[in-house]
């Protein structure tokens, strides 16, 4: 489901018009009805509030899944040809194979700031939904979250 039919159905799930979903979230009956057409999408601040506010987790809205995520970038790992491969060659169920190759880190030795900026070069480009900005404080909140990094905090 697109997050403009998640927007959607959160709105209809409560009975909301769009000028009250609107005034929840301190945005023009107009932002929601483009979010709803699919003119345009909410920025990743947006979400976060719709989000908050809705009491809805994001990852619903963005309709990733909860648990299956790269533990080293945050990539989602919905198709089993984006898995990484464990030494015996079987699928590493919890890196990407941009992460985790043969058994081991592809890039073992960068930084968890490194990574954050390899992963905003990916997530904000034209047409991603996301700003440098946004693409950055999403990384940085989500990577410490991560096994990979959980020991270590982000500058």
């Amino acid at each position: 489901m697109s997050i403009d039919e998640r927007i959607l159905e959160i709105r209809s799930e409560l009975g909301l018009t769009q000028q009250e979903m609107a005034d929840r979230l301190s945005v023009t009956r107009q932002a929601v009805s483009r979010w709803e057409n699919g003119e345009t999408a909410p920025g990743i601040d947006t979400l976060k509030l719709i989000a908050e506010v809705f009491g809805v987790p994001v990852n619903m809205i963005l309709d990733l899944p909860d648990n299956n995520r790269c533990e080293s970038c945050g990539m989602p790992l919905a198709d089993p040809s984006l898995l990484g491969t464990e030494a015996d060659g079987s699928p590493a169920t919890h890196y990407c194979k941009w992460c985790y190759e043969d058994g081991g880190y592809t890039s073992p030795d960068i930084t968890m700031d490194e990574m954050v900026d390899v992963c905003v070069h990916h997530m904000a480009v034209p047409g991603s939904g996301f700003t440098k900005d946004e693409a950055h404080d999403y990384m940085v909140r989500l990577l410490p979250q991560l096994d990979r990094w959980s020991h270590e905090s982000v500058s």
